[in-house]
């Protein structure tokens, strides 16, 4: 983790409820949950307001088929941590429909909304025209796997998480089993709708620096830069990169910010794009 107060800045309930399970799995908390779990007010409700019903809602696509989706946006952003995480949560959700190192077999309309949603995540022209042949929910579901994963690959690689011994198992089977929610003693009220809790809401920074990092009109330096990277080359970032905000003299709470506006921001305008590519 780059920034030390996703390791250690969490409210006691979120230090109480990490600790327990930490003990009751022999495993530490796994990078993402020590994420979700800081602030959860600024980006963590919204965003498991999405993801629930995305990864295991009612849809057209199978849990398994969702998740090999989310593993293809991964590789798209160069995310090892979320490829390997969602390769294991396609196998533990799936009987038999898809094999994540060998998806030739799937059936022809995942591959097809797989490849769609690939330019969608890299901001290609879009090519609505293999999906049209899908029901339109289907791929209107298929979007909303694509927004939640475009942000978390962003922020597992701007804060560089990392798997350790034991957690891919036992991380990957109790996300699988909690349905991608969280008890909601560990949550905060936060507005509703992710675009407004995360650009416009009171926090540390201002919003106009949060939109402006979200959509690249005019950030000023030592932020335009970085947030570039989140938005459009996250897999880059290192170390220095975050040390460098540091040393201009602004707070880990502010990089933080800031790094999550601006994966949101692209996220949210490959979403955009999706949909509206599908009106055409």
């Amino acid at each position: 983790m780059r920034l030390s107060v996703l390791d250690h800045g969490h409210r006691r309930r979120a230090r109480l409820f990490m600790a327990v399970t930490g003990k009751l799995s022999g495993v530490t908390s796994p990078d993402i949950v020590k994420l979700l779990l800081y602030r959860p007010g600024f980006l963590t409700r919204p965003l498991l307001e999405l993801t629930a019903p995305a990864m295991r809602g009612e849809s057209y696509w199978t849990a398994a088929e969702r998740e090999y989706l989310a593993m293809s946006t991964a590789r798209v952003h160069e995310c090892p941590f979320c490829v390997v995480t969602h390769a294991e949560l396609t196998r533990i959700a799936g009987h038999g429909e898809i094999d994540p190192d060998h998806p030739a077999g799937a059936r022809p309309e995942l591959l097809a909304v797989q490849r769609f949603l690939e330019d969608v995540s890299r901001n290609a022209d879009l090519d609505p025209a293999p999906v049209r042949v899908l029901p339109e929910h289907a791929v209107l579901e298929a979007l909303d796997v694509n927004l939640v994963w475009n942000i978390v690959n962003r922020l597992a690689n701007a804060f560089g998480f990392e798997l350790r011994d034991g957690q891919l198992k036992t991380g990957t089977k109790a996300l699988h089993r909690a349905g991608y929610r969280f008890p909601g003693f560990l949550l905060a009220d936060s507005p509703g709708d992710l675009r407004e809790s995360v650009f416009e809401q009171p926090a540390r920074t201002s919003p106009e620096l949060r939109r402006a990092a979200g959509t690249g009109a005019g950030p000023a330096e030592p932020w335009r830069d970085y947030a570039a990277l989140v938005r459009d080359a996250s897999h880059r970032i290192t170390d220095g990169d975050v040390r460098r905000l540091l040393a201009a003299g602004h707070t880990e709470d502010e990089v933080f910010e800031v790094t999550v506006a601006a994966a949101v921001g692209a996220a949210l305008r490959s979403f955009d794009a999706g949909r509206e590519a599908l009106k055409a």
